[in-house]
């Protein structure tokens, strides 16, 4: 059975968080927790016991504020440590100065305490039968991860890749020149009819992105 794969919009900063589940297997991975709203939290939470699953992953593309709005419920809640790269963990050290600048309410030092398990470029995570390719593209930040899911033919791309657009790279860490680098190594490499779920707004295609995408085409 292929997965399937569930978008769910957050908080002020619209963030999409995905649940990938596998309905024969019951279970399911978390890919950046942003309900910061207790009815977004309800609302996420009436999905995964509706469905019957039971959370293994709980998977970050990367650690920015409104990215993990909801982190520590989660990884509380189901008793499980959160999985990123190492070098976003600087991120979650300053969350909650990041929280307070941008409108959110956070327990900086329980989310420092969480546990992490770290993940590198290449690895496969495995989540019932789904197995998730993990790809480090920098450039947005320190520590951003793509999540490949080739059976699904998607990659769930956080905040490097979007609709006609790529991340930001001015904030503490970021870099151009590194992100567009590997969104042509490591994204626009995958075949043209690749679902591209964004951190925010719509989805796109691999192909679309490789044709249309200014910020790719004329850079």
């Amino acid at each position: 059975m292929q997965p399937v794969i569930k978008t769910f919009e957050f908080n002020h900063f619209q963030v999409n968080s995905y649940v990938v589940y596998d309905e024969a297997a019951r279970q399911c991975a978390i890919i950046d927790p942003a309900a910061e709203a207790s009815y977004e939290d309800a609302m996420l939470m009436q999905f995964i016991e509706g469905k019957g699953l039971s959370p293994t992953l709980i998977l970050l593309t990367h650690a920015h504020i409104d990215h993990i709005a909801g982190l520590q419920q989660v990884c509380e809640r189901f008793s499980l440590p959160v999985t990123m790269h190492r070098e976003g963990r600087e991120l979650l050290q300053h969350a909650m100065v990041y929280g307070g600048v941008m409108g959110f309410a956070v327990d900086g030092d329980a989310l420092e305490r969480l546990p992490v398990n770290e993940i590198v470029d290449g690895d496969t995570l495995q989540v019932g039968s789904i197995q998730i390719e993990a790809r480090y593209v920098p450039g947005h930040c320190p520590g951003s991860m793509c999540y490949v899911l080739h059976d699904e033919r998607s990659v769930i791309t956080g905040d490097t890749l979007f609709h006609f657009s790529v991340g930001r790279s001015d904030l503490p860490g970021g870099d151009h020149r590194l992100l567009i680098h590997k969104i042509r190594e490591q994204l626009l490499t995958l075949p043209s009819d690749y679902a591209v779920l964004p951190g925010h707004g719509i989805a796109s295609t691999i192909g679309r992105e490789n044709k249309y995408n200014s910020f790719l085409v004329y850079d």
